[in-house]
Order: structure tokens, then C-alpha cells, then sequence
């Protein structure tokens, strides 16, 4: 054995509704953990950015973990970390929901999203849900979001982080109600730099999907990831999905999902198998103005690995009475990837080329469904032909619930 990891969660999470209109949720979580190498690596690839005294450049401290927030030292080599979600929603009519809050979103139907994924940190955020009619719905979401660089200079204790703003702007057409398709807008707003700080440029309240994209082009207010998510429901049991995307209305530079998910295969009622496949191409997420990479807390906003990547992934599940299996599989081609390539800063990354292999087998026991706790046993194995240090055979058993989404398979 080389190294003892661990993982230790603590939490409170209080759900309720208030009066006939409004509803609520509160958690919060502390942690701490030791990770294997692999992860540990790229949280550390993602730490807080400070300004060195020269002012030329910046260096890094702490790390990120996805799903969670920033961290300081635990013991040797782990992290200590604490965070929070919560959101308070009111619902005046029956097509229309006004919600607040500090969480995180997903957009999409495969395990992956090119376009808006919960894989990095929660964000203060207002959203309006309205079902325009049966076949057609729209969602208006602004954000803040965070590049994780601190500023240079501060009147309280600790110097600020840079701020952007980002919105969505997401259409969706049901021409029956096996399927759905909506057009995505994901846009990040220009709100200064580590010297000056500003408000987002009017039209950061638009809710026109494209219309942004188009009047701003090329004027370092905007950027821009707008795409199409598609889902198709073949019969009750069997599903396919995609999302295609572009950047800045680049049509030259595409990425796109296909995927499929099925269930009761060979007259078993709960077996699931999910195949999908994912194409970014270099640079797909960057923008020439790095303060408006498509990135939360120094993390992607989408696809966990970033960008300069294809992914093939299969995953399986199957359970009979309470005893569970899952097979999760990816496999990662990479051109020219880094895995800190979408930090806002001008530095070059060190970019390799090479193939990732992740495979994970986990067998369990589960006591409640809906909170998915579970006791578990775990066998992770990863190959990364460009960085042997960083293969990974683990062996995991524990006790979890499913509250929180954490993407390890990258």
C-alpha cells in the first residue's frame, strides 16, 4: 500500500415548504480528505491565484476541488474544505418559477455536458423558469462566477477575487413529448480585470438567445458557448441525447455529444446501460481575453478535463433487492492538453499528447433510496500513458449518501 486516502463528510441539509408558494433548501458541508494522485494533481492545478510582488506575474496556493470550493492544508498532503448550497423558490403560477439562490446547475441528458455541467463550485444566481405552453419552455438565469485570482490590491482583510458575470439563456421546443430540443446560450460578461472592477455591459440582461453574441462580437465584453441539446425518447426504456456547440459563433470549431441510455435489458427491470461520446477541440473553451474563459473557480464550467479532448464512456448499473453494481468506464484521447489550460492568466501551459484510461467497479448495499446511502466497496484503476506517476489502481469501502454530484473519472 502506498498511501492511506480518505474522505470524511460532514453535513446538515434541511429542505421544507413555506406557505403555498415557497419552498427552500439549506446544507452545508465540511470535509476533509486525502485523494490519490491523480487528483490531487489537477486540484492542486487549479489552486487561488495571487499576484507576486513583483506584479508580472502570478503564483498558486491551496487547491480546488470540483463540486465543493477552494481549501487549505489537511495534515501531509490533504485538504481541509467547508461549503454551502441553498436556494429559495416561489412559484406564483403553475408555469412559472422565480428561484435564488447559491447552487450549482446542469444542463443536458448524458452523464457530461459541453454546454453548462455542475462540476465546479456554487454561484449566486437568480432564474426564472416559465412554461410558455406545452410545447415550449424558457429559462433566464445571471450569474456571478469567479476567476480565482485574487485582486492586487484591497481595503478589507483579504484581498477580492475577480468577478465576471455569465448568463443563460435556454429555449426549449417539445414538437411532441417524446422530444425536446433547446437552443443554449452560456455567455461570460467582462467585469474588469486585477486593477479596475465594473459593472457587465447592458445587454448582460438580454434575454434573446444570440442576439448578445452577435451585437457584441469581437468588443472584449462578451463571450460566448452557444449550442444545441437534443433528446429523443425512443421508447420508455431506451433514450438518445446530444448536445453540438460552438464558441463565439465559431462554425469552424464544433463540439458535440451522442449518447444513448437504456434500461431493462434481457427482461432485467433494473439494469441501465449508458453509453456516450464527446468531442472539444483545442482551445474550444479559451478566449483571446483570458478573464473570460468558460470557468468557475478556475474550473471548467462544462466538460470536467476542459477542452483538447475525446471521450468515449460506457456506464452500467444494475440492482436486485438493494444490492447494486456499477461499471463506470471512459477513455480519454488528448491532442495538446493541459490540464490547467483555461486558467485566466497569459502563461502557456505545458501541453502533452496522449490517452487516459479510467475504469471504475463499485458493489454496494443500499439502505434508503431517497438519499442513495449506501455501504460500498470500490476498485478504481486509471492509466495515463503521458504521466506514469500518475496511474492510479484503488481500493475503496465506505458509507455515502448521493446528495452531491463529484466527477472523479478524468
Amino acid at each position: 500500500i502506498e498511501r492511506n486516502l480518505f474522505q470524511n463528510t460532514r453535513g446538515i441539509l434541511i429542505e421544507g415548504d413555506l406557505l403555498k408558494n415557497f419552498s427552500f433548501s439549506t446544507s452545508f458541508y465540511e470535509n476533509q480528505g486525502r485523494y490519490a494522485r491523480y487528483e490531487t494533481s489537477f486540484y492542486e492545478s487549479a489552486g487561488e491565484l495571487y499576484a507576486n510582488a513583483a506584479g508580472t506575474g502570478y503564483f498558486s496556493d491551496n487547491a480546488v476541488i470540483p463540486g465543493a470550493t477552494r481549501t487549505k492544508p489537511f495534515k501531509t498532503d490533504g485538504f481541509d474544505y467547508g461549503f454551502a448550497f441553498g436556494y429559495l423558490c416561489y412559484r406564483p403560477l403553475k408555469s412559472l418559477r422565480i428561484t435564488a439562490g447559491n447552487n450549482q446547475q446542469f444542463i443536458g441528458d448524458g452523464h457530461r455536458s459541453l454546454l453548462h455541467s455542475d462540476n465546479t463550485s456554487n454561484a449566486p444566481y437568480f432564474r426564472i423558469d416559465w412554461d410558455i405552453s406545452p410545447k415550449f419552455k424558457f429559462t433566464y438565469n445571471r450569474s456571478r462566477l469567479v476567476n480565482l485570482m485574487r485582486r492586487m490590491a484591497s481595503s478589507s482583510a483579504e484581498r477580492y477575487y475577480e468577478t465576471k458575470g455569465y448568463s443563460i439563456n435556454y429555449l426549449t421546443y417539445m414538437p411532441t413529448q417524446k422530444i425536446n430540443v433547446s437552443l443554449f446560450e452560456g455567455s461570460m460578461w467582462n467585469r474588469g480585470d486585477s486593477v479596475i472592477s465594473r459593472n457587465s455591459h447592458p445587454m448582460y440582461y438580454n434575454p434573446i438567445p444570440v442576439i448578445s453574441s452577435l451585437a457584441l462580437k469581437d468588443k472584449d465584453e462578451v463571450s460566448s458557448v452557444i449550442g444545441i441539446n437534443l433528446g429523443i425518447a425512443i421508447t420508455n426504456n431506451h433514450r438518445a441525447y446530444g448536445q453540438v456547440a460552438m464558441h463565439d459563433l465559431d462554425a469552424e470549431r464544433l463540439a458535440f455529444q451522442i449518447g444513448y441510455r437504456g434500461y431493462r435489458f434481457f427482461g432485467l427491470n433494473d439494469l441501465m446501460i449508458q453509453t456516450e461520446f464527446n468531442s472539444i477541440p483545442s482551445g474550444f473553451y479559451s478566449n483571446s481575453n483570458p478573464r473570460l474563459n468558460y470557468t468557475h473557480y478556475n474550473l471548467p464550467l462544462a466538460h470536467p478535463k476542459g477542452q483538447s479532448l475525446s471521450e468515449i464512456l460506457i456506464r452500467a448499473n444494475y440492482e436486485v433487492k438493494r444490492v447494486y453494481v456499477n461499471q463506470s468506464f471512459s477513455y480519454f484521447m488528448t491532442k495538446d492538453y493541459a490540464p490547467n489550460d483555461l486558467i485566466s492568466t497569459y502563461d502557456e501551459p505545458i501541453r502533452t499528447t496522449g490517452n487516459v484510461t479510467y475504469s471504475k467497479t463499485e458493489v454496494g448495499y443500499r439502505f434508503n433510496r431517497k438519499i442513495n446511502l449506501t455501504i460500498f466497496g470500490a476498485l478504481t484503476y486509471r492509466i495515463d500513458d503521458q504521466h506514469k506517476d500518475l496511474t492510479t489502481k484503488m481500493v475503496q469501502i465506505g458509507l455515502k449518501t448521493g446528495l452531491l454530484n463529484r466527477y472523479k473519472d478524468f
